[in-house]
């Protein structure tokens, strides 16, 4: 009996352990790191908005119905979820370096797979897809914690712009793209090409630094985060942010179009959305994260995407790029997600579980809100009570921003 341990107690001696230990020891914080997590990051959302920049077309060409393509846009935030759960698992199995990369190799996989066949692959593709972009999700925040220590808001301003950036140009560039590769499948599978990319660059500049020595398992004597009522409430506002995020990567562009604007431009409005988080991630989380409370900043964030919502649902052909700026201002409170899960733990370990459970139960919870928007559209035939829910997430997830930015610790 003196012999048996547990799994989190990991202590081991000889060369795999050493091995071992290392894996678990910080990355080495290089300028190339630095890129590395700001290319990783770059992957993380063109395989959402390439697809919903083209999502008539994928449409038409599959005959797919208004409930697959509800589905279709549900099913990366429900992958993100699923496999955010497994995240911090795989870290510790397989250490930061080799997780991320491992992500980035299944969200090539999953790229190439989801353009070879009919709507069950694409199904099939989006949800690999989507499992390598969960575990970047959760991992890459706890290495910017860990490798970054001084330089948080600075670093999750990068991480975050290369969302922004990644989005946005995944819903730009997708549609010219489709008509010099000849279909929605060569302009959405060319996506994968950046990603290996990422891939090559990551396998570079992720080094893991020395031997932090054995470590002794507290993950049996910690207090689960599932028992944390602060944990939930983080959780909470993580999921209704990303709720209204992935309706509106998921949906807008078809909406525009359904009311006038043409393809290209309703691409071009989709990847302004993403675009305006490239600078707000620079300004934003350094003075935001940098203070007491960022509880204000959440609210007044989100009230731009309430007026956007509710300017959609009066007059949408009226002023859509100011719609679109105002949707594209208020998902400026994605990086403050991000920040409040680092700024309310102490420990790296627990960045990790809080990161996993609000990121995991997160994006499930999210997850409803592209499928509902486009099952009460169909129900409907028009926007209006898709956009009236929407506003109604927008008004919880102000007043779980607020309780979630406030100063504590889980």
């Amino acid at each position: 009996m003196a012999d048996q341990r547990t799994d989190a107690e990991e202590i081991t001696t000889g060369p795999a352990g050493t091995r071992g230990r290392r894996r678990r020891a910080a990355l080495i914080a290089t300028p190339l790191l630095v890129v590395g997590v700001a290319l990783a990051a770059t992957n993380l959302r063109p395989a959402v908005t390439s697809m919903a920049s083209v999502l008539g077309e994928v449409r038409d060409d599959l005959g797919a119905s208004t409930a697959w393509i509800s589905v279709l846009t549900a099913v990366p935030t429900v992958c993100f979820g699923l496999a955010a759960i497994a995240a911090p698992w795989l870290g510790r199995r397989l250490g930061a370096g080799r997780a991320i990369a491992l992500a980035l190799a299944v969200l090539t996989a999953g790229l190439v797979l989801r353009i070879v066949d009919g709507p069950w692959v694409v199904l099939g593709g989006t949800f690999v897809a989507a499992a390598g972009i969960a575990i970047g999700n959760v991992l890459i925040p706890a290495v910017v914690k860990e490798s970054f220590p001084h330089a948080i808001g600075r670093i999750t301003g990068i991480y975050t712009a290369g969302l922004a950036a990644g989005g946005g140009i995944g819903a730009a560039l997708t549609p010219p793209m489709e008509q010099l590769l000849g279909g929605w499948r060569g302009a959405v599978g060319a996506w994968a090409v950046l990603s290996a990319a990422a891939l090559v660059v990551w396998l570079l500049g992720a080094r893991h630094g020395e031997d932090r020595g054995p470590v002794v398992a507290t993950a049996g004597t910690r207090r689960s985060m599932l028992r944390r009522p602060l944990a939930w409430v983080v959780t909470a506002f993580f999921g209704l942010q990303a709720c209204v995020a992935y309706v509106a990567m998921g949906w807008l562009s078809e909406l525009l179009f359904s009311e006038g604007v043409s393809r290209t431009d309703a691409g071009l409005m989709l990847a302004l959305i993403s675009l305006i988080g490239i600078p707000l991630s620079f300004v934003v989380p350094p003075i935001a994260l940098r203070q007491k409370s960022q509880s204000g900043w959440i609210v007044g964030l989100a009230c731009c995407s309430l007026v956007a919502v509710l300017g959609l649902a009066v007059a949408p052909a009226a002023a859509p790029w100011l719609w679109s700026v105002l949707l594209g201002v208020g998902m400026g409170v994605f990086p403050l997600g991000l920040g409040v899960i680092a700024l309310r733990t102490r420990e790296v370990s627990e960045t990790t579980d809080l990161s996993a459970m609000a990121q995991g139960f997160g994006y499930l919870l999210g997850a409803g809100g592209p499928f509902l928007f486009g099952i009460l559209y169909g129900a409907t035939g028009g926007w209006t009570a898709s956009l009236m829910l929407l506003a109604a997430v927008i008004v919880a997830e102000m007043a779980l921003g607020w309780a979630a930015g406030r100063p504590r610790f889980v």
